[in-house]
């Protein structure tokens, strides 16, 4: 709803907002309101307009929706629902607090679900988690994020993971809002689960591309075991960044393997550079010091396609 919202608001000529306004606000009117009854100063329709449309018009984060409702003038914020107060009958713009908390109450992933892109006609999204630095206090531990993002790069959604759970418990939770029919969904090994490709394959109608490592060790060692050696690789070699890179790529199908994972249809093998640290001994200094280089690993995937 957040996302639709900020969508129609994007007003092009006064005759559409006096004929959309009207109709966005009554359907966000109908949201349940999380907040107490008492000290609720603004509309809650009132509230999410306004920071949906402070974002349309390029605020890119709280304090800056904040800046932009205090600047807004009096007849834009009563076209936002914003209610009158006083004797000269002044509106008063929620502050940045409350927009956040009221965001964060409608919106699992609070401004990124204003910011996000509907993944509507996408090829492909990508799901990954990031702890965000800087934001552990002496009482809170340091805030987990899991996005999914297009890939084009652009955000589909945000939400913080729960300090008691994992990123395997928020991934339905996060892709749950969307339509994910014909859509690859890519992540990291830790969500190599059999439950994650029965939902994606079985619910959504969608198919994945997992990475595959120690998470799932009979998996893992019937992949490596199969015979890459007779597969034809498929090299792309590109030029950039001042060298030249060439990846090989190796495809097979496994339908007929009988292996232990919902809906896999082929397995693919990459090389990868992995981080490798020598230590050496010097004559001047007693100690040890770490040289880094590039190895190469390999890198194993699996695919409902």
């Amino acid at each position: 709803m957040c996302r639709q919202s900020a969508t129609v608001c994007l007003i092009k000529s006064p005759g559409r907002a006096e004929r959309e306004l009207p109709c966005i606000t009554d359907r966000l009117s109908a949201l349940p309101d999380p907040r107490d009854r008492r000290g609720r100063r603004h509309p809650l329709a009132a509230v999410l307009l306004t920071a949906a449309c402070a974002v349309l018009a390029g605020a890119r984060s709280y304090l800056a929706i904040g800046q932009w409702a205090r600047h807004a003038p009096q007849h834009t914020l009563a076209r936002l629902g914003l209610r009158p107060h006083g004797v000269l009958g002044v509106r008063t713009p929620p502050s940045t607090s409350t927009v956040r908390r009221v965001l964060l109450a409608i919106c699992h992933g609070g401004l990124a679900d204003l910011l996000g892109t509907d993944p509507t006609g996408t090829d492909t999204i990508a799901v990954d988690g990031k702890t965000a630095r800087g934001s552990r206090t002496h009482t809170t531990p340091a805030a987990h994020l899991l996005a999914a993002v297009t890939a084009t790069g652009r955000t589909v959604t945000q939400l913080r993971v729960p300090a008691k759970t994992n990123e395997v418990t928020a991934f339905r939770y996060l892709l749950a809002p969307f339509d994910l029919t014909g859509v690859t969904v890519t992540a990291d090994a830790v969500h190599t689960q059999r439950d994650h490709a029965h939902h994606l394959v079985e619910d959504r109608d969608a198919h994945y591309l997992l990475l595959v490592k120690g998470n799932q060790p009979r998996l893992h060692a019937a992949l490596r075991a199969l015979h890459w050696q007779r597969v034809r690789a498929r090299y792309d070699r590109e030029h950039g960044h001042g060298r030249r890179e060439t990846r090989s790529l190796r495809v097979l199908t496994v339908t007929d393997l009988d292996l232990d994972f919902p809906h896999v249809v082929q397995a693919s093998r990459r090389p990868c550079p992995v981080p490798e640290a020598v230590y050496w001994t010097s004559m001047s200094c007693q100690g040890r010091a770490a040289n880094w280089w590039w190895a190469v690993g390999w890198l194993v995937l699996i695919t409902a396609m």
